[in-house]
């Protein structure tokens, strides 16, 4: 259910009438970070995905679940009319419907490799026990001998991007209609 009140007309995309009517320097702002990351990633779309995937699950967000970064970026961007020089899929293979579908057994599933394991791990503990996350030398010693301290900037800001613009979309209910540019395979009940 949507939370703020969006005239009939506009009901399809709430998240553009909020972007024309309300915090718009905020939520213009929002929109930049998002695209940063799906511009300026430097990871590979498997460890993106992995990480972005497992945010979505925790967040509760329907379309980002639903969301594949290989298949909808470059339809996300093509609807404002431009496609960036770079986009995370551009970052490697895209991962298959059995990857999504092992995220959230990401400890136990044999398809991630030990960084797209460390990167869903990351941004799990990232959403659910960030003070627990800063403290932990063991998991950081691990994190550091795979990930350079770039990635690790690159991949701490995407998970913060997914963590609060998903949990706004999911808390105003902007989660629970399609968005313009949704294939209709990814296109929410």
């Amino acid at each position: 259910m949507i939370r703020i009140d969006i005239p009939d007309e506009h009901g399809h995309d709430p998240y553009s009438y909020a972007s024309a009517n309300h915090a718009r320097e905020i939520m213009a702002a929002a929109s930049d970070f998002s695209k940063a990351v799906y511009t300026r990633s430097q990871l590979s779309l498997r460890e993106f995905e992995g990480a972005r995937s497992r945010t979505a699950q925790i967040n509760g967000c329907i379309i980002c679940q639903q969301f594949r970064a290989a298949r909808d970026a470059p339809a996300m961007f093509s609807a404002t009319g431009t496609r960036p020089d770079h986009l995370v899929s551009d970052n490697g293979p895209a991962p298959d419907e059995a990857f999504y579908e092992a995220v959230s057994d990401w400890r136990t599933s044999p398809v991630f490799s030990t960084r797209e394991r460390l990167a869903i791990e990351f941004a799990e503990r990232f959403a659910e026990e960030p003070k627990v996350l800063a403290a932990d030398e063991d998991f950081w010693t691990r994190t550091k001998a795979e990930f350079s301290d770039g990635e690790i900037v690159d991949l701490a800001h995407s998970v913060a991007s997914w963590v609060g613009l998903g949990r706004v979309a999911h808390v105003l209910g902007f989660d629970s209609v399609c968005l313009p540019f949704a294939q209709p395979e990814t296109e929410a009940a």
